[in-house]
């Protein structure tokens, strides 16, 4: 049995399209922040790829970052959707869900905050595996499940308290450990993930959607409200996180818990777990052996 789709694929366009054509300036600093943080980590592999793609590159900056790097012959810039006006033509433009990439074709694939969308994660990454050469690198950074709880607990407690119940408006994000796993069962030799906190503080709750907005990244739920809130609840949820999350000065936090994730397509050359029993020195000998130490 199909699962049922969490994310209306369509609206997430429609997002994309209206924040590409307003551009308000500085609202993609997520985005950059992301983009530098994939550098500092492909800059710490000591290997060059003869092609690397920008899975989902809005904004250019993962682009641009990989051909800043010195570590890739050749770059190519898969778009969402849509193609950003405000930048040269993208080399290719798809649906990240459905990458359009040969098995075996690739020797680096690097996504940043665009995978988080994807109905199908599991066969997502499945599929960027797929299309790695042997021992390709797969980078990626996506929301994880604390990012913007604050925004997700006002909005339930300020319908609750006006409406009687409540409509999901945040959409899920993936735990650390989950990606982790997701990892394993696509595939990926030598999975690692990692987890950042971001604080971005703001004024109001108002100029906190505002910037979601701006970057396309308002809620696209497919199980959403149809019905618009209220206003009312929009001031009660205002001051709820006036009081519930803001700093001393007033100005109100907004939490951004980045997902790193690195694994690589399988190759002979890479280092493997022993096989079990292989081992030349039994667990009990070890500790004899370190009891004998101590006794001396």
């Amino acid at each position: 049995m199909t699962a049922p789709d969490i994310f209306d694929r369509r609206l997430l366009r429609q997002r994309r399209l209206n924040a590409l054509r307003k551009k308000v300036g500085g609202a993609d600093f997520l985005l950059k922040t992301v983009s530098d943080d994939l550098g500092d980590r492909l800059s710490m592999i000591s290997r060059n790829f003869k092609t690397g793609i920008d899975l989902g590159g809005h904004t250019g900056h993962v682009a641009d970052m990989l051909r800043r790097s010195g570590k890739v012959e050749s770059v190519y810039r898969g778009d969402l959707f849509d193609p950003d006006p405000a930048l040269d033509p993208p080399d290719f433009v798809f649906d990240d869900a459905l990458p359009p990439l040969k098995d075996a074709s690739v020797g680096l694939i690097v996504s940043a905050l665009s995978l988080q969308f994807v109905n199908d994660l599991p066969g997502t990454l499945i599929q960027i595996r797929r299309a790695l050469e042997p021992d390709g690198l797969f980078l990626a950074t996506l929301p994880g499940s604390e990012t913007l709880f604050e925004l997700r607990d006002v909005l339930m407690r300020a319908e609750l308290e006006l409406s009687g119940g409540a409509a999901p408006r945040v959409g899920p994000f993936t735990d650390v450990r989950e990606l982790g796993s997701l990892l394993q069962r696509a595939g990926f030799a030598l999975p690692v993930t990692d987890l950042d906190r971001i604080t971005v503080r703001y004024d109001t709750l108002f100029d906190l959607m505002n910037d979601l907005r701006a970057m396309g990244a308002a809620s696209v739920l497919q199980e959403r409200s149809r019905q618009p809130l209220p206003k009312q609840v929009f001031l009660r949820a205002a001051e709820l996180y006036a009081s519930s999350h803001a700093d001393a000065d007033g100005r109100i936090r907004a939490t951004f818990a980045l997902v790193s994730l690195s694994g690589w397509a399988p190759h002979e050359s890479q280092q493997k777990p022993l096989k079990p029993g292989s081992a030349k020195t039994s667990l009990a000998d070890a500790l004899k052996a370190q009891e004998g130490d101590l006794d001396k």
